[in-house]
């Protein structure tokens, strides 16, 4: 039981982070031999930070369904739109691979050039449109294992928006439904050797350590500057990347 324990704890840190949770999680799922597919399992322990998710902005949800802002609603189904036409075909080719480390690294050099263009005053003039479709394009080629869905949309936000802790709150939210969609798929066609005592111990202590370090990483976001975090998280990537890639 102890295995599950810690691949809970894992998702439940990795999954805010630059670094692939999926590809941390499958990586650890293999050593231990669980006897189920290693990428389908890490995505199933995606339900349990859709959880602490749905739990830490739940008044921005109930917002969002309320189309409170008109602007952000068109943003948010416009990016869920393009994850999910371009995720769902990429998770069926990729899950038995693990190419996103490279992805990854790439886009660590990307991050750490865009904090250093916006020190410089320099802007990207993306309207919203244009930032939905470069936001949607990558979360949903983040069903690649190995390319950090956070990483990828905390890149993408950055070409427009500079509010650390703005950031990371969209990238969070705009997870919710490809998560939703990814954990229904997987409960309705998905192995039944996902469906043990053991995954539900992983799914709890995804949700509770995702609830404790997603309150964390956002009081520190708030007093970070756009461009320390940007250059912080796409170190972070780089390191993620690398890591992977020497694994």
């Amino acid at each position: 039981m102890i295995q599950y324990i810690i691949l809970g704890i894992l998702q439940g840190i990795f999954e805010w982070l630059p670094i692939s949770s999926e590809g941390v999680v499958s990586l650890v799922s293999n050593i231990f031999k669980l006897g189920v597919n290693a990428v389908d399992f890490s995505l199933f322990l995606h339900i349990g930070t859709l959880l602490a998710v749905g739990i830490y902005f739940w008044k921005d949800f109930v917002d969002l369904l309320l189309i409170k802002d008109k602007k952000f609603f068109k943003f948010f189904v416009l990016v869920t739109i393009i994850s999910l036409a371009v995720g769902f075909p990429v998770y069926k080719f990729a899950r038995e691979l693990n190419i996103g480390n490279g992805l990854l690294f790439l886009m660590g050099l990307a991050l750490i050039a865009t904090a250093f263009f916006q020190k410089q005053g320099r802007k990207f003039n993306l309207s919203d449109n244009q930032l939905a479709v470069i936001v949607g394009l990558l979360q949903g080629f983040s069903a690649i294992p190995g390319l950090s869905r956070s990483g990828s949309t905390i890149f993408g936000l950055s070409l427009k928006e500079t509010d650390p802790e703005k950031v990371l709150k969209i990238s969070f939210i705009i997870s919710a439904p490809v998560v939703f969609a990814s954990s229904a798929y997987l409960l309705l066609f998905g192995d039944k050797a996902l469906f043990s005592s053991g995954a539900l111990v992983s799914i709890l202590f995804s949700f509770l350590v995702g609830l404790a370090s997603l309150k964390i990483l956002l009081a520190w976001a708030k007093k970070m500057n756009f461009f320390w975090f940007a250059l912080i998280f796409g170190i972070m990537c780089l390191l993620g990347g690398g890591l992977e890639f020497l694994i």
